[in-house]
């Protein structure tokens, strides 16, 4: 399917709006949709049910995120908009991770296994998309739900990786400072 309508380097936001592909909203969604794809990736590559279900759960928050970030607040679209519930949930994701991990007391070089590393690098992903909401949010009104639940979602990424990496029996390699 094609509609050709964006082929002058434009795009509509959800609702009638026209934008810029450039525009702070749109980096943001695109990032976002970005991270969801990558967690496509990781949950494709395994077969661990304790990864991919949770993965999915936030594969659907992401579409949440993507719809909310594509609508402007005020609109006449009404779309599911991230909520203090959805940032809670993601805090009660990584409680439960954090209990199963030993306490971490140095910075950790991103890798280990396969999925692990692909895990970092969704973090690495999610902290660009934070930082395009915030660009967003400067240029205009953004759901202000949505930087606690992005910042939330980098810290469970991350140590769903730790998790990921110390399942696949993969220790942690500690960042020595100075080394070359």
């Amino acid at each position: 399917m094609y509609t050709r309508k964006g082929d002058q380097g434009d795009t509509s936001l959800y609702g009638s709006r026209r934008v810029r592909k450039d525009d702070p909203r749109v980096e943001a969604y695109g990032t976002i949709d970005e991270l969801n794809s990558l967690l496509g990736v990781v949950i494709s590559g395994t077969t661990k049910g304790e990864l991919q279900a949770p993965l999915k759960e936030i594969q659907n928050l992401l579409f949440i995120a993507g719809g909310d970030a594509a609508t402007e607040l005020g609109s006449a679209q009404q779309v599911p908009r991230i909520s203090a519930a959805d940032t809670k949930c993601v805090e009660e994701m990584t409680d439960s991770l954090l209990a199963r991990l030993p306490p971490l007391r140095n910075f950790i070089l991103p890798g280990g296994s396969p999925s692990g590393a692909m895990l970092h690098l969704a973090r690495a992903v999610c902290r660009r998309a934070e930082r395009k909401l915030v660009a967003a949010g400067r240029a205009e009104g953004m759901n202000p739900e949505l930087l606690p639940f992005f910042n939330r979602l980098s810290s469970y990424l991350f140590n769903l990786s730790r998790w990921e990496n110390s399942s696949a029996g993969k220790d942690e390699e500690v960042w020595k400072p100075g080394r070359r």
